[in-house]
């Protein structure tokens, strides 16, 4: 850190005057907790001791001098390991702007300096992906012999054998399946539409769960859904994540390796591991851009990288 930047070093009056006004109309107006006022209090601070270091204050403060000094931290964390990421950065020009609109709306300023300052690119997290064993555990994991157990072995068997989204699984209804053929008509993001093959075992587990468990879970009920709950009503996205939470313990996996999506995306790596095609399997993923599906090419690299590394003699 810098010299201008330390903790210790006293702020300028003025600086101190206007970071404790913006503090309290916030407390005042928005009721944000302390530990949130204190994090806007931080950056603010920081940002005023490197400004004095330039000669500035935080109302002199121009569009340059605040992308230098994202521009530093940014550095000092790449080399130093100090904790100021992309993400770091990100969250301190959201109280940035914050600060700023608050001082040009009040006349302290003339313009507001964040107005055309660009937000740091996130680095994009790889999806998480269970092993073919792991998921094997969870598909098993349900008991079937009950109603609501067999309706999560065929949601299990049917998310993992097409890639869905959790909200295009939870929100399919009748005239989507196509029973006979073995396909279902998604419609995707932005209203597209798509058909994805089911596969004879999803198919299987859903023909069972229609005869056995979705009658006995409605109880005589109408309902248009696919998947049905013991209220017969549709199953939503919660009640689906919270079924895998309680499934991966039943499996014995680490609920950290779990997310809602985790099934969607070990179908899109296994697939990759088996040598699926890439352009195929944007198709069935639905996604717009090949450069989307690309993301799941690095995980089963990461994943063949693993098992090199586990088995081959000189690894």
């Amino acid at each position: 850190m810098r010299k201008s930047e330390r903790a210790d070093q006293p702020l300028q009056d003025l600086d101190a005057a206007a970071i404790d006004a913006f503090l309290e109309t916030l407390w005042s107006e928005s009721g944000l907790s302390d530990n949130t006022l204190s994090s806007y209090r931080r950056d603010l601070e920081g940002l005023s001791r490197w400004l004095a270091g330039q000669g500035r204050n935080l109302d002199r403060a121009t569009r340059e001098s605040l992308n230098a000094y994202l521009a530093a931290r940014f550095s000092a964390g790449g080399r130093r390991g100090s904790g100021y990421s992309a993400r770091s950065n990100a969250r301190l020009l959201s109280t940035l702007r914050n600060f700023y609109r608050q001082r040009a709306s009040r006349g302290a300023i003339a313009e507001d300096p964040t107005l055309l300052l660009d937000a740091p690119k996130l680095p994009r997290p790889l999806p998480k992906a269970l092993s073919e064993r792991d998921v094997e555990a969870l598909i098993r994991a349900p008991d079937v012999e009950t109603p609501l157990g067999l309706r999560d072995r065929a949601m299990f068997e049917l998310i993992y054998a097409t890639g869905l989204r959790v909200s295009e699984l939870v929100g399919l209804h009748a005239g989507q399946v196509n029973r006979r053929q073995g396909v279902l008509r998604v419609t995707g993001k932005g209203g597209k539409e798509r058909l994805v093959p089911l596969g004879e075992e999803a198919q299987d587990w859903l023909e069972r769960y229609y005869a056995q468990s979705r009658p006995v879970l409605l109880r005589g009920a109408a309902v248009d859904a696919v998947f049905v709950t013991a209220r017969r009503a549709g199953m939503t996205r919660q009640m689906f994540w919270t079924m895998v939470k309680r499934h991966a313990m039943t499996a014995g996996i680490d609920a950290r390796r779990i997310s809602p999506h985790v099934l969607r995306h070990c179908f899109a790596t296994h697939l990759l591991n088996h040598g699926a095609d890439l352009r195929a399997l944007q198709m069935l993923l639905g996604h717009s851009s090949l450069s989307t599906t690309q993301i799941y090419t690095l995980v089963a690299r990461e994943g063949l990288k693993r098992l090199h590394e586990r088995h081959h003699p000189r690894a």
